[in-house]
């Protein structure tokens, strides 16, 4: 049989391009000027400095690329914090034709887009605009160069559904992309033993979580004030009003406590929060509930359809310095027991975690990436990695304060174990990288099929400059 040579540069790159061209097209839009995208370009991958007169760079489908298009898109990469260096102007013009690819051919498979949703965030990101420049409507709409509040909207909705198109069409592609077992085995068994990947260095990571209990006088205390907003509410404020000032959700305060549409089909919706939000009528605020995270009231703006427009205020109970000092005083007595070798850590954790998803486990961490408990040094969150370097194999961590999305403050001790050193890949250790990896290298292959086939039945026209780039697809219809 002839060996395949895999190319893992490229399939990281094609991978790469996918997922800065379509990754936060949905919720971290921006919409580049024409003054910014002319700096822009000064200092972006391309050495030049001109600035020509706008005109049709190519026609993909039902959709026209102009010449300032791909200035804009590289703008809006850079301000997106994507590294462009090693990709030339040709590449990313070809990225650009890939995505109104896409696009076209999702309006022409129907592909549903979900108004209501992109519309909740245009004005999600709009609220947030109007956050960062207090207020200044007018101010906006002159440094974008639009008469008029609803020609901004109406910009910044064809720029979110294009994109969204485009990226349920790129989903459509690969969803359905799976690899075998035995195409695993055939990946790996066809790279050459030279040019196998080396994966750096790994470890387990465990850890004991001590969580301040809450009274249930705070807890009362919000239920309370949560209360006294509804009556506020119900009294002429503005629930938008008390959310900006009050809500500890970071994620929606700043847009007045909207969150994207739900439709009750959505996966992993907080079930309580679900209960109460698609019991409500159209403009009913809800009474005080607990979740996690914490107590929520609801205001139901809306129903459109399937889709319910829902805005909320979160309020975390305090926790009171004797709880703080008490469950700091917890964790340190099982550090005690630990080092002194009267348990183990494992042990520990069963018995005396606050955290459900480790202390059944011993304490051992999963990671979200691969779905084992292995955690490659080199890719490790940078907050872990900074609680756990300098310590040994065995070795038990200082107590951590430490905080996340449902609790204000906890206490927890950290340990690594099984640390495996820089190596080669191995089938049976690797396996489930070197899965990743034929994945990816599938998905790749799956699209580069598609692309030619799509190509082949789509009208395409190039024109100027960029019908002297070399692609990777046969844009220019060259037999």
């Amino acid at each position: 049989m002839q060996l395949r040579t895999i190319n893992f540069k490229s399939i990281t790159k094609a991978l790469s391009l996918c997922c800065f061209l379509y990754v936060g097209t949905i919720g971290a839009q921006e919409i580049i000027p024409d003054e910014v995208v002319k700096e822009k370009v000064k200092d972006s991958v391309v050495n030049t400095t001109r600035v020509k007169a706008d005109g049709v760079a190519a026609v993909v489908g039902d959709f026209i690329v102009l010449e300032s298009d791909l200035d804009r898109e590289i703008a809006q990469l850079e301000a997106q914090g994507a590294d462009l260096s090693g990709v030339s102007r040709c590449e990313l013009f070809g990225s650009l034709l890939e995505k109104k690819l896409y696009a076209h051919q999702a309006i022409q498979d129907s592909v549903l887009v979900n108004e209501l949703y992109i519309k909740s965030m245009v004005d999600q990101q709009l609220q947030g605009i109007l956050a960062q420049t207090g207020g200044d409507m007018q101010g906006i709409l002159d440094f974008y160069k639009k008469d008029s509040e609803q020609a901004l909207r109406d910009e910044m909705y064809e720029i979110n559904k294009n994109g969204y198109l485009a990226q349920e069409m790129q989903k459509k592609v690969i969803d359905n992309v799976e690899v075998t077992p035995e195409e695993v085995r055939t990946f790996f068994n066809e790279i050459p033993k030279d040019e196998r990947p080396t994966f750096g260095t790994e470890l387990k990571v465990a850890q004991i979580v001590v969580i301040p209990e809450v009274t249930e006088e705070a807890k009362q205390a919000v239920i309370d004030r949560l209360n006294g907003f509804k009556k506020d509410i119900e009294n002429g404020s503005k629930f938008a009003t008390k959310a900006l000032f009050y809500s500890e959700d970071s994620g929606s305060k700043n847009n007045g406590g909207l969150l994207p549409a739900m439709n009750r089909k959505q996966p992993r919706m907080v079930k309580e929060f679900r209960d109460v939000a698609f019991n409500l009528q159209e403009g009913e605020i809800s009474e005080p509930f607990e979740t996690d995270f914490g107590f929520h009231i609801i205001y139901l703006e809306k129903i459109r359809g399937q889709e319910y427009i829902v805005r909320h205020i979160l309020l975390r109970p305090e926790m009171s310095p004797e709880t703080i000092q008490k469950a700091q005083e917890k964790i340190e007595k099982v550090r005690e027991l630990i080092v002194s070798g009267k348990t183990t850590f494992a042990e520990a954790a069963r018995e005396f975690s606050d955290e459900e998803e480790t202390k059944f486990e011993g304490g051992r961490l999963t990671n979200p990436t691969t779905q084992d408990f292995n955690f490659e040094l080199t890719k490790m969150d940078t907050e872990m990695y900074t609680q756990i370097q300098g310590l040994k194999d065995g070795e038990v961590s200082q107590v951590i304060q430490d905080e996340d999305r449902i609790n204000n403050i906890k206490f927890k001790i950290m340990t690594v174990t099984d640390r495996i050193d820089d190596h080669e890949a191995d089938y049976a250790r690797d396996y489930l990288k070197i899965k990743e990896l034929a994945l990816q290298d599938k998905q790749v292959r799956a699209i580069e099929k598609w692309q030619k086939q799509v190509i082949a039945e789509t009208y395409v026209k190039i024109n100027g400059e960029y019908r002297d780039c070399e692609y990777q697809n046969n844009w220019l219809k060259n037999e």
